[in-house]
């Protein structure tokens, strides 16, 4: 039977011998051999042994000038790698040899008739434009596969989509699984659990848990085709994929879904590993949080994002990931089992652009509640980084905050983001001191809101301020709360009684106001 060449092969994917058979102008008719074969090349030879001149996977064109053995011809063909044999009759032979067909028989090599009628350039002339328009079709079936992983990678849930997408395109299975053979995330139909089996073994065979290991491997289990895939920085992550067939190109679209999906589960984005994990050793071990900065950005005000998902699933590490990626950090917390939010620690920009001119400023976008242009005093403009809604989430932003105050940033994203779900803005950002609030001094400001705000419980308090930040809407407090709106009445009410004030007074609120931005 014939195989695949192993040597250098042409920039164009090989032709069926059955299109080849196909055009009607050739007059070619096959009389011995399989059916099936693909054509890499067209070869012409009256060699009596053209062997040490084959690559493999050739038509060989011949009018057995030289024939003499034929059932050694036909052995040394194979032995190349022949992919099949096309023999001419006249003005050597009348007709094929029987001795000749009987050989390509035994040794399951296609053997095709050529009429007299047919020169032997005719051929090789329709075969380089079958392959030319298989290019063709390979090209754009690659550009419509990268476009929509593309687009698959931009979703909020990536890696679910990318692998979705390759699935859809393969026709077939994709997954990703870890170096153990853990499933993180499939998409496409199950193969025969044999196949499965086989899947995972071969996923094992690229892991990268030892030096040596290779990038990539594939196998055939009956009659469905394996092939697994290292993620480059992915820890141990290995795409496998499972499909009926295997088409000319399958191998480049699968090597676009690697890029993408090694991108999406980098374990790290900028700040280097070794860095990292010194910083949590240190912190494990006493130091505080501005001791252990530096490790992981230059020194300046951080931001903290709290993050949902608008459809209400609850993310995975890979999507978190993702999502910290495109906002430019590898520090996030991709949520506990109680929670489904995602905390990222957003270091200081240090490439923003100077800040523009006022006229010259772009306008936020559609649905965002952006930060405030003035910073605290004595923080740079040009460290706190920006941040822009993400489809498919909802976020909350800190103001830029320095070390010593994350937990109180932390706090205020967590309201900031309660605020965005209430109000269904994409994104809601804190924003810092300004105006008139800042002209007073932080340390007489603070003991006024303590000494006005001392007869609220930390409950009460929280809901006063979530009242007062969405106008006094009783059902969008309710929503940022996720309390009853009778409940939030019952709080409002116990506050003014507590304070004894009226709540509806302008001057009261704004004073309340001031109080609770102070913690």
């Amino acid at each position: 039977m014939s195989t695949s060449p192993t040597g250098p092969q042409p920039p164009a994917p090989p032709i069926p011998l059955t299109e080849l058979l196909a055009s009607k102008d050739l007059s070619l008719r096959r009389i011995a051999g399989p059916a099936e074969a693909e054509l890499f090349w067209v070869h012409t030879s009256e060699m009596a042994d053209p062997y040490p001149y084959l690559l493999g996977g050739e038509l060989l064109l011949s009018a057995g000038v030289l024939l003499t053995d034929p059932d050694r011809y036909v052995a040394r063909l194979v032995e190349a790698g022949a992919a099949a044999l096309g023999f001419g009759v006249r003005p050597v032979y009348e007709a094929v040899p029987d001795a000749l067909v009987e050989a390509c028989d035994r040794h399951g090599l296609p053997l095709l008739e050529v009429g007299p009628e047919t020169p032997f350039t005719a051929i090789a002339r329709a075969v380089w434009r079958l392959m030319a328009e298989a290019r063709h079709r390979e090209l754009r079936r690659v550009t419509r596969a990268q476009q929509a992983l593309a687009t698959a990678a931009a979703r909020p849930d990536p890696v679910p989509a990318v692998l979705h997408q390759l699935a859809t395109q393969l026709g077939g299975r994709a997954v990703l699984l870890t170096a153990r053979g853990e499933e993180v995330h499939a998409s496409g139909r199950r193969p025969p659990p044999e196949a499965a089996a086989a899947l995972t073994r071969l996923a094992r065979v690229v892991a990268r848990e030892r030096p040596g290991s290779p990038a990539s491997a594939t196998d055939t289990h009956g009659s469905t085709h394996l092939a697994a895939y290292a993620l480059g920085d992915g820890e141990g992550l290995v795409l496998a994929l499972a499909t009926r067939q295997r088409e000319s190109g399958d191998h480049t679209v699968a090597g676009i879904a690697v890029v993408l999906l090694s991108l999406l589960a980098a374990p790290h984005q900028g700040a280097d590993a070794a860095d990292r994990s010194a910083a949590l050793v240190r912190l494990l071990l006493g130091a505080s949080p501005e001791e252990v900065a530096p490790l992981l950005a230059p020194t300046g005000p951080w931001t903290v994002i709290h993050a949902r998902r608008t459809d209400g699933t609850t993310p995975d590490a890979l999507t978190s990931g993702a999502l910290g990626a495109s906002l430019g950090s590898a520090l996030v917390d991709a949520g506990r089992n109680d929670d489904d939010t995602v905390r990222v620690l957003l270091p200081p920009a240090t490439d923003q652009a100077p800040p523009q001119e006022a006229d010259d400023q772009a306008p936020p976008q559609e649905g965002a509640r952006p930060a405030s242009s003035h910073p605290r005093a004595g923080e740079e403009p040009d460290k706190a980084p920006t941040v822009s809604p993400h489809p498919g989430w909802t976020l909350g932003v800190s103001a830029p905050t320095p070390l010593s105050a994350l937990a109180s940033a932390d706090l205020r994203a967590a309201r900031a983001l309660a605020h965005a779900e209430a109000t269904r803005t994409p994104l809601t950002a804190d924003t810092p001191t300004t105006g008139l609030a800042a002209l007073i001094p932080p340390d007489r400001a603070a003991a006024h809101a303590r000494a006005l705000l001392a007869p609220l419980t930390p409950p009460l308090a929280d809901t006063l301020r979530c009242w007062l930040s969405l106008h006094g809407s009783w059902d969008r407090t309710a929503v940022a709360l996720s309390v009853h709106r009778n409940t939030v009445r019952q709080r409002i009410g116990r506050c003014a009684q507590l304070l004894d004030v009226d709540l509806n007074d302008m001057d009261v609120r704004t004073e309340l106001w001031f109080a609770l931005r102070q913690e």
